[in-house]
This record gives structure tokens, sequence and C-alpha cells, in this order.
């Protein structure tokens, strides 16, 4: 009976949520697409012609948002090139290579790199978060790593004047995360999109031009 009022409960909130109405009615995948929608219309990240790696990209919404930006109607071909990784499988999307696996592995790795052929990144976009557990020092140990993860990423294909957008939460690694993006880029910002529900944590941390490339 309670599972029941609690699932009754989420799924009355979910079909009001004005987002994925939004989303529904534009096609898209998730509610997430309008987070990376807003910072994109407020910093111009995405522009045909660009290379750009989604990174935790299951559902895909983020792809679907990059892939409209950088051409036409779907199977119409796009001015650039989108690849998509995650762990978990994603229905494909006209125009998005996809690669399903660990971007920390060598094979998935060799893949990407394969496709890219020395060629280096313009944006590196991650909507990527752990699972987390309740426990604010474990969860912020975690969220820290992931986002380690994709900086590292990031440093070794970025263009110079590149860009990361990471998701990120308010927490004990907080500070220590704007300062490991503040090392590594020369402008950095955090974003608090509409799309993002008021009582989350969630943030959005932007790192543009690397340092290292000076």
């Amino acid at each position: 009976m309670a599972k029941n009022k609690f699932n009754q409960n989420w799924v009355h909130d979910h079909i009001n949520d004005p987002y994925v109405k939004l989303a529904q009615k534009e096609g898209y995948r998730a509610r997430a697409v309008y987070k990376l929608k807003e910072i994109d219309e407020v910093e111009k990240l995405i522009r045909p012609g660009q290379l750009i790696v989604d990174l935790g990209a299951t559902p895909g919404s983020w792809s679907q948002y990059v892939r409209n930006k950088l051409g036409g109607k779907e199977g119409g071909g796009i001015s650039g090139e989108i690849f998509a990784l995650d762990l978990l499988p994603m229905e494909p999307i006209a125009d998005v290579q996809f690669i399903q696996g660990d971007f920390r592995e060598n094979e998935v790795l060799n893949q990407l790199e394969s496709r890219l052929q020395g060629r280096k990144l313009d944006l590196v976009l991650s909507d990527m978060a752990p699972n987390l557990s309740g426990h604010s020092t474990v969860d912020a140990a975690r969220v820290e790593y992931i986002i380690e993860l994709a900086v590292a990423f990031s440093l070794a294909h970025l263009k110079p004047n590149g860009a990361l957008l990471v998701k990120c939460f308010h927490g004990p690694s907080y500070n220590a995360i704007v300062d490991m993006f503040k090392s590594e880029f020369k402008i950095v910002l955090n974003k608090k999109p509409k799309a993002s529900k008021d009582k989350s944590s969630e943030i959005f941390l932007l790192g543009k031009g690397l340092k290292q490339a000076e």
C-alpha cells in the first residue's frame, strides 16, 4: 500500500513537471536537456563544425540537443561530430557515434581515439553522477573522483581553447573541485540552470581554455 502511494506521488510529480512535459513535446529523452540548453544559450558552447564528446550520455538527451545544434533535421547530416560514451546501452540517435563502455578502460579509449584520428575536441560534456549513499563524506569523494576523471580525460583530448562542462554538487568536496578546475582552466564558471530542481544541491562547473596550453 505504502509503495503504491509512493509510486503515485512520484508519477504525479513527474507528469506535472513542466520540463518533463516540454521534453515530451519536443521529443527529448529526459528533462536534463534543458539544463544544457540554458547553459549553452548563455555561453555559446556548441557550434557547427565542432568535435564533441558526451560522457555518461545515456539516455541521450544531451546528445540529442548537441546533434540538433550541429545540424538540421534528423537524418539530414550534421556539421561536426558527436561521440557519446556510457556504461549503459543507449538507443541510437541519428549522427551520434555511441561507444558503450568505461572511458577509463584502454579498449574504450582506443575506440574513441581511432575515430578521432589525432583530432582534438572542442567540448567535453559530463552529466555523470555517482550512486549516492547518503553519507556526505563518501558521496563527496565519489563526486570528486568522477570529476577528476572527466578533467583528466579533457586534458588529454581537448583543444587548447576547448571547454569542459561537468555536473557537480555543493558539498564537502565542492571547493576542492573548483580549485582543481582553476588550476587547469583559464576561465571557471558555476551554473545553476532553472531546470535544476531548487531542492537539489546540483550545480554545473564550466572550464574554458587549458592553462597547460599557454
